[in-house]
C-alpha cells in the first residue's frame, strides 16, 4: 500500500496539507491536498506515448523518464496549489507495489467495503476493514487484466487501426482468483490461424473487431463472476455492513467492465463507486489522499530522517483466498451481455 513520511507540523490551527508523489509505473504524478480532500494543485507527466511506441513498458525507460520529470511535476503541483514546501504537514509517496526502478525514484468511507482493483499489473479483490487492514479474497494467478488486454491489442496490431492508434490495450473454480493467461493463449491461437490463411503478420485482420470485442467480453465476464462470488462470500460471513454496502472499483477506466459490474451490484444490492476516468491512471491525488487518511489515524507515519524502503511486489493484508474457495459458493446466472 502507500506510506508517507512526516514533514513540518503547523504551530497554528489550520487544515493539514499533504503532498502526494506517484511513480509506481508509467506516470509521474504529484498533488497537494488538504485533509478534507480538496485538491489544491496537481500535475502529471504521462509516459504513455513513449511506451506505446516501444510496444510496452520498459522499466529502464520508465525510470529515466521519472528521474527527468519528477522535479518539474512536483514544483508544478506546489505552484498551482500556492503552497510553500515549508507549509506541508507531510509528504506521501508510493512505496509498493510497482516497478522497482520507478519506485526507486520517487477513502473517505465508512469501513468495511469491498474493493476491486483492476490494473495493468495487478488484479485483486479485497475487503477493506480499515486504513491498513485488508482481507485478500482473490488475486491474479498469472497475467493481470490490463497487461492481457495490452498484449492482445499488440498481437492484433491495433495501433494500425485509425480508431485505436492512441489507445492502450486494456475452468470454473469456487474462488475469486483471476486468470487471464488462457484467454491470451486462445486469442493468440485464433490470430495465428487467421494469419496462416493469408494475412501477413502486423496487418489488420478482417475480424479484428470481433476478436477484440470477444476478448473484452470474456475478460469482463470473468471479473464480474469473481466479484459476484466475493460479494456473496462477504455477505454469508457478515463482513459487509447492512446499510449501503459498497463495492469500490479502482484503476480500470474500461466502461464495458464498469457496466458489467453494475449488473452484479444491482443484483446483489451493493452500491458501485468508481473514480472518474481522470483518476483511473496513476496520479498524485490518490497518494496524497492515502497520506491524509494515514495522517488522521497516525498510521504509517515516519520521520523525514528515517529510511524508507520500496517493495516492487507486496502482499496485501490477510490472505483468505483458500477460505473463499473452501466455502464453495455457487453464483446464480446473470445476463452480462452489454449492448453497445
Amino acid at each position: 500500500m502507500k506510506r508517507c513520511t512526516s514533514g513540518r507540523v503547523f504551530s497554528t490551527v489550520r487544515s493539514r496539507l499533504v503532498l502526494g508523489i506517484e511513480t509506481s509505473c508509467d506516470e509521474t504524478g504529484a498533488a497537494v491536498l488538504d485533509e478534507t480532500g480538496v485538491i489544491l494543485g496537481e500535475s502529471l507527466h504521462s509516459q504513455k506515448q513513449t511506451h506505446l511506441d516501444a510496444g510496452g513498458i520498459i522499466p529502464t525507460v520508465a525510470q529515466r523518464l521519472h528521474r527527468e520529470n519528477i522535479s518539474k511535476v512536483v514544483q508544478e503541483a506546489l505552484d498551482r496549489s500556492g503552497i510553500e514546501p515549508s507549509e506541508l504537514t507531510a509528504v506521501a509517496t508510493t512505496v509498493k507495489p510497482g516497478l522497482a526502478l520507478s519506485l526507486g525514484i520517487g477513502l473517505d468511507f465508512n469501513f468495511p467495503f469491498l474493493v476491486l482493483l483492476v490494473s495493468g499489473g495487478h488484479s485483486l479483490l479485497a475487503l477493506a476493514k480499515g486504513i491498513d487492514e485488508f482481507l485478500l479474497l482473490g488475486q491474479t494467478l498469472d497475467a493481470a487484466a490490463g497487461d492481457t488486454l495490452d498484449k492482445i491489442a499488440r498481437r492484433l496490431s491495433l495501433r494500425n487501426h485509425p480508431e485505436c492508434s492512441s489507445l492502450s490495450g486494456g475452468q470454473e473454480l469456487y474462488d475469486c482468483n483471476f486468470s487471464f493467461a488462457g484467454l491470451r493463449n486462445q486469442v493468440t491461437l485464433a490470430i495465428s490461424k487467421k494469419e496462416r490463411e493469408g494475412v501477413e503478420k502486423g496487418q489488420l485482420l478482417s475480424c479484428v473487431k470481433d476478436i477484440a470485442a470477444a476478448s473484452q467480453h470474456t475478460m469482463a465476464s470473468h471479473i464480474a463472476k469473481r466479484t459476484h462470488r466475493a460479494i456473496l462470500y462477504c455477505k454469508s460471513k457478515g463482513l459487509l455492513p447492512q446499510h449501503n454496502p459498497t463495492l469500490l472499483r479502482g484503476v480500470a477506466s474500461n466502461e464495458y467492465i464498469r457496466r458489467t459490474l453494475k449488473i452484479v451490484t444491482d443484483a446483489t444490492g451493493l452500491h458501485l463507486l468508481c473514480p472518474s476516468s481522470k483518476f483511473c491512471t496513476d496520479n498524485g491525488v490518490m497518494i496524497a489522499w492515502n497520506g491524509i487518511e494515514r495522517l488522521k489515524q497516525g498510521k504509517g507515519i515516519m520521520s523525514h530522517c528515517e529510511e524508507v524502503n520500496y517493495e516492487p511486489k507486496a502482499p496485501l493484508g490477510l490472505d483468505i483466498t483458500s477460505e473463499v474457495k473452501d466455502a464453495a459458493i455457487k453464483i446464480p446466472p446473470l445476463k452480462l451481455r452489454i449492448n453497445s
